[in-house]
């Protein structure tokens, strides 16, 4: 049976080894991101710099985005349950951008939007392609990972 994300280049090892580095760069910022939310920043901080910005309910809303961005990174980055986090992290920019980015320009450095653009693209494109050959994922979703947890189990 084929797995949910089997495409014709599955077997592809130079596919695979790109999927990776892309989690791994992705998963990386965002964790580095959460981990500043929740460590640095604090949630409070994050939280009155969402108000500022007009993001409805910014307590709320800081603790999604830094949970968000943390766990699914790691997410991500593992290759495990990609498609969601994946999914999840490309909503959370798009109401980055919505909320706090548009009307700044292109440029990071003047609060501009290129960031949540790059990072929601890259996470659209793991949440509708697949996370590759080399993720967690696959492993537990592959006709080998099934045929090793029925061996397992017997």
């Amino acid at each position: 049976m084929a797995s949910l994300h089997q495409t014709p280049f599955s077997d592809n090892p130079v596919r695979a080894v790109l999927l990776l580095g892309c989690r791994v760069l992705l998963g990386l910022v965002l964790i580095a991101h959460g981990w500043q939310k929740f460590t640095i920043l604090g949630i409070d901080g994050v939280a009155a710099q969402m108000a500022r910005s007009g993001v409805p309910v910014p307590t709320l809303s800081a603790i999604l985005a830094a949970t968000i961005e943390l766990v699914g990174g790691i997410c991500i980055l593992l290759g495990l349950f990609t498609w969601v986090a994946s999914a999840l992290v490309a909503l959370l920019m798009c109401g980055a951008y919505a909320f706090v980015h548009r009307g700044h320009g292109v440029l990071v450095d003047k609060g501009g939007w290129e960031l949540v653009a790059a990072i929601g693209v890259a996470a659209l494109l793991l949440a509708l392609t697949s996370p590759g050959d080399l993720s967690l994922d696959q492993v537990l979703t592959s006709p080998d990972g099934e045929r090793r947890r029925r061996r397992r189990r017997s």
